[in-house]
């Protein structure tokens, strides 16, 4: 049986879902381990999947999408145009872009996966009170309505 030889980077597609793994995994407050249980592997290959090192099968995806109570594609929303650039239109047109207007396709920085956003996300969770959390948001959200229009001046 042969095996294909390692690749010395991840697959930017893996990458992208792993880095997708992570940010609701911690942003729900699961361990690796826990969410490792639920698959049937151990938290170490919970982290092969987060860095992008091991790919995940379809089997485990759908398994990881119910686990996280995400639809699959949630794993491939935000893919960035330059990591699809080998697939057809049609497939294209299933993932969610940043814009990049009359710009070649370039890597796109995913806010998501900085730990600042993580740890927001995190004790965001932290509050017990839907109707607090309801009111952080709000906060939040007319902060950054309010860079938004101040940009646009």
């Amino acid at each position: 049986m042969s095996r294909r030889p390692p690749r010395e980077e991840p697959d930017p597609v893996d990458s992208h879902v792993g880095k997708r793994l992570r940010t609701r995994r911690v942003g729900m407050r699961i361990s690796q381990s826990d969410v490792g249980k639920k698959l049937g592997v151990t938290f170490q290959q919970i982290q092969k999947y987060e860095n992008g090192t091991n790919r995940i099968g379809a089997s485990n995806l759908f398994r990881l999408a119910d686990a996280l109570d995400v639809p699959v594609a949630y794993f491939f929303e935000a893919l960035p145009k330059g990591v699809s650039a080998g697939l057809s239109e049609d497939a294209q047109d299933g993932f969610s872009h940043g814009k990049s207007e009359g710009k070649k396709a370039e890597k796109t920085h995913d806010p998501m996966s900085e730990p600042e956003s993580i740890k927001l996300v995190h004790n965001y969770f932290r509050i017990d009170s839907p109707a607090v959390r309801q009111q952080v948001f709000q906060l939040v959200k007319s902060i950054a309505d309010d860079e938004i229009a101040k940009n646009k001046k």
